[in-house]
């Protein structure tokens, strides 16, 4: 062999030198560690607020979403295990081409690892197939279809405050079994509309009763006359209003103007917030049932963090979506730290479902394969202004009713995620 081998022979045959031995063991310890990795990885998770900020759902989600979102990495940082966070928003105007370019854009090239809010079913649905094809997250904490987590299911996508199954069981099982049979709907003419239209015709015939008639008005409309005319010719004993936001606002208005509870026909508010309720005040909307997840004035919890949420939001107090933002974020941050990065989409999504669910605002629950986020609903009934004491007392609770009776059986739902 000549001299230059027998070199190589024995460089290849001394041990290790320290240096290198030391890489190794460091690199050996952060595969181990990924909550090590994590705390040693300077990247900023980046979480993106996707909202409507200048339409008819601003007072439901809009800024409040986004201070929610940002009390939620406040709070994930102080218990302890901080992680380096960036909030940012955009206003998708209600409209799905404009929403999919911002998430496209989030996602390419400003570095976003979860988009959470985007209220407006059919902007989530868009941009729950861009969260898929970019293998990042999207956490649906302020639309309702409930074909996020059926046929439009992903395992990207946690779909979390509420859905339009479980608005019409709560709401259409009590109106019917309290007397309420025939229905004539009013239903906002989009994705969420036409879901939820759905749920109640097949909640209401389930539970006996039929629905007569129905009338799709435009998204935004301001005038619902010619809309609420027919629901009156109709001899309907309920009306149900299968919309939302200043929809809602605008057509109970104009529906008490016109005579209708006063004819006797029942209003049925299938989809109510909070901040509908303050809008309307306590004269208009008094009496008025419908299912809801949050209220802040359920339990201690509630109402401490609404305590700190309020200033915040201009003195306003939350509605559910805002409680969705909040606890949903928490619950991702807490996946993310067990993950180790927030960089594998369907990695983090899979651990939010493998960890329980535990935040003040929801109480204790979990996230199905589908994504659907389990946890009780309540059925609520509008205050008269005789039995509100202080602001925002506006609701009674009815009753609390359990998750496996007010969210559709994983059976049901068609989502591809689900093992037959």
């Amino acid at each position: 062999m000549t001299r230059k081998t027998d070199e190589t022979i024995a460089r290849l045959r001394r041990p290790p030198s320290l240096a290198r031995r030391a890489v190794v063991a460091a690199g050996a310890l952060m595969l181990a560690m990924p909550g090590l990795a994590l705390a040693q990885d300077q990247r900023t998770i980046k979480i993106g607020v996707l909202t409507d900020m200048s339409s008819l759902y601003a007072d439901v989600t809009g800024k409040g979403s986004v201070v929610a979102t940002q009390m939620a990495v406040e709070d994930f940082n102080a218990a302890g295990k901080p992680l380096k966070v960036e909030v940012i928003a955009a206003d998708h105007q209600n409209k799905a081409d404009v929403a999919a370019g911002i998430a496209r854009k989030w996602f390419d090239t400003e570095g976003v690892d979860m988009i959470v809010d985007v209220p407006n079913s059919a902007v989530a649905l868009a941009v729950a197939a861009i969260a898929r094809e970019k293998n990042k997250v999207m956490i649906a904490s302020g639309p309702s279809s409930s074909d996020l987590t059926g046929k439009a299911c992903s395992p990207n996508t946690v779909h979390w405050t509420y859905d339009t199954y479980a608005l019409a069981t709560g709401a259409a099982t009590a109106v019917v079994e309290s007397g309420g049979k025939n229905w004539f709907t009013l239903t906002a003419d989009y994705a969420f509309g036409h879901a939820m239209e759905q749920d109640v015709r097949n909640v209401v015939a389930r539970t006996g009763g039929k629905v007569i008639g129905g009338v799709r008005a435009p998204l935004n409309t301001q005038d619902f006359s010619s809309f609420l005319l027919q629901a009156q010719a109709s001899g309907a004993q309920v009306v149900g209003l299968i919309n939302a936001g200043g929809d809602t606002i605008n057509s109970i208005k104009q529906a008490v103007e016109f005579g209708i509870p006063q004819s006797g026909q029942r209003l049925v508010a299938t989809v109510l917030y909070l901040t509908d309720v303050h809008s309307l005040g306590l004269k208009v909307a008094q009496g008025l049932q419908f299912t809801e997840s949050f209220y802040w004035d359920l339990n201690e919890g509630t109402r401490a963090w609404t305590k700190r949420f309020a200033p915040r939001n201009d003195g306003r107090y939350p509605s559910a979506l805002h409680a969705g933002a909040y606890a949903s974020t928490l619950h991702y941050l807490k996946a993310v730290s067990a993950v180790g990065n927030a960089t594998d989409g369907v990695a983090v999504v899979d651990k939010m479902k493998a960890l329980p669910t535990d935040d003040p605002l929801f109480g204790k629950g979990s996230i199905r394969v589908d994504g659907r986020k389990i946890h009780p609903m309540f059925l609520f009934q509008v205050k008269t202004p005789a039995e509100s004491k202080y602001p925002w007392d506006y609701y009674t609770v009815v009753k609390s009713i359990p998750p496996e009776q007010v969210w559709r059986p994983l059976s049901e739902g068609g989502c591809s995620l689900v093992k037959s």
